[in-house]
């Protein structure tokens, strides 16, 4: 067996919900996971207002690895809960160092 079903998309969300860049991501990420592509999402600065979109949560339930960034939840004086796997950079950095690809909104 090959093809994408052995792959790994990372995508690290910098925007809130409500900006243009929002929906493009949700489909790229619905697309992958359609195709059995494992998809890990990383939400930093403004992206971590998408943590409790419900589109995000559903993404989450389809199997996609989600985390947010704990020092911008503070920031915001967003609940740092179970809803993500909150964390630091260096997950990130580890995100991007162990997917075939990686896309940035």
């Amino acid at each position: 067996m090959g093809g994408l079903a052995e792959k790994k998309l990372g995508v690290l969300l910098t925007t809130p919900p409500t900006h243009a860049n929002f929906r493009p991501a949700l489909a790229l990420m619905n697309a992958a996971l359609d195709a059995g592509v494992r998809v890990y999402l990383y939400c930093v600065d403004e992206g971590v207002r998408a943590v409790s979109a419900p589109e995000v949560q559903a993404l989450q339930k389809r199997g996609a690895s989600l985390f947010g960034c704990a020092y911008g939840a503070g920031r915001r004086n967003i609940a740092v809960d179970d809803s993500a796997a909150w964390s630091g950079l260096t997950v990130l950095a580890d995100v991007v160092g162990s997917t075939d690809r990686f896309v940035s909104f």
